[in-house]
């Protein structure tokens, strides 16, 4: 090749570059922080929202994955992971624990929750309409269902007196939950015993404990270690044959007797949504706290009937679901 010509080249070469890297931008890079295990069908919710909103994983965003497995004193050095990496957006799921952990790493990226406690008490925004800072999402309120989910229950088992209530005490809604379950109890005239289950090695003694009691029934709190441990439960639940109560389908579906709550897929895919919209550079702080309104009602027949429980015709024709 003679100078010239390869002159020539390497000129249309330098040329070329800044052109293909305007007409290609490099993809947006998102940082998904979760206290609980990933489940796929979240994945897909989360996905779909994003999608929507016009960002594709692989092509128009990068997900970088950080999960602290059920163990929520992993999560600030996870959030400070991400920021340091930087993302340009923090989604936090898996428990307020998550979202919590986001904000104190950082008051400059963008954080959109998609969680079940009240965001307000839990300090993430200071109202539901005006977030302001660099915090919004969509909350799911699992944790202010109480009444109902022992109302359910209560209509699943009529001869109740004694409740046992399986609490993750590291959990930062609980206060709350056990104040409204609590309340709802009293009211239904039901004796609540409350029982503490940080790690799978507790959960064991925590049943034996609420037999001891003479529970008649469990409610779960709203917990996403909890979730992630459904199969346990439910087969520890079985084993003691104690009628349980999850806060969402997975439960059900895990084996426990009956679920209650919202519809957390719908509420990750509005997540998603909400994400992408602030990668348009719509400002969190001008984006109202969605809260989600979508609720299911899901009924383990076969668990009913391998307790010996008779579920009456009019919750059968309430369920949004009903496990045969």
């Amino acid at each position: 090749m003679r100078r010239r010509e390869f002159i020539t080249l390497l000129g249309g070469a330098v040329m070329a570059g800044p052109v293909l890297a305007h007409a290609q931008p490099l993809p947006h890079r998102v940082g998904l922080l979760s206290g609980n295990h990933f489940d796929e069908r979240e994945l897909a919710a989360i996905r779909t929202g994003l999608a929507e909103a016009g960002f594709r994983d692989g092509r128009d965003v990068t997900i970088e994955y950080r999960s602290a497995e059920g163990q929520y004193d992993r999560l600030p050095a996870l959030a400070a992971e991400l920021v340091r990496r930087p993302v340009d957006l923090i989604l936090a799921v898996g428990g307020t624990a998550s979202a919590i952990a986001a904000k104190a790493a950082t008051s400059t990226i963008p954080i959109v929750f998609a969680n079940g406690g009240d965001p307000v008490n839990a300090g993430l925004v200071p109202s539901l309409n005006r977030p302001g800072g660099n915090v919004t999402g969509v909350s799911f309120f699992v944790t202010t269902l109480g009444a109902k989910r022992l109302e359910i229950l209560r209509g699943l088992v009529p001869t109740a007196k004694s409740i046992g209530f399986l609490v993750n005490p590291s959990n930062p809604n609980v206060a709350s939950e056990m104040k409204d379950v609590q309340t709802a109890g009293h009211a239904l005239g039901l004796e609540l015993h409350i029982q503490n289950a940080r790690t799978t090695q507790d959960f064991d003694a925590a049943f034996t404990a609420l037999v001891t009691h003479g529970v008649s029934a469990i409610i779960m709190s709203a917990d996403a270690f909890f979730l992630s441990e459904r199969t346990r439960l439910a087969a520890l639940a079985a084993q003691h044959r104690l009628p349980t109560m999850g806060d969402v389908r997975e439960h059900a579906l895990a084996g426990s007797l009956v679920s209650y709550g919202t519809d957390r897929h719908d509420a990750y895919r509005q997540g998603g949504v909400y994400a992408g919209r602030v990668l348009k550079r719509e400002k969190p702080a001008d984006l109202p706290v969605m809260q989600s309104t979508k609720f299911e009602l899901v009924i383990n027949f076969k668990t009913a009937k391998a307790l010996g429980l008779d579920v009456p015709t009019s919750l059968l024709a309430t369920a949004d679901e009903v496990i045969e």
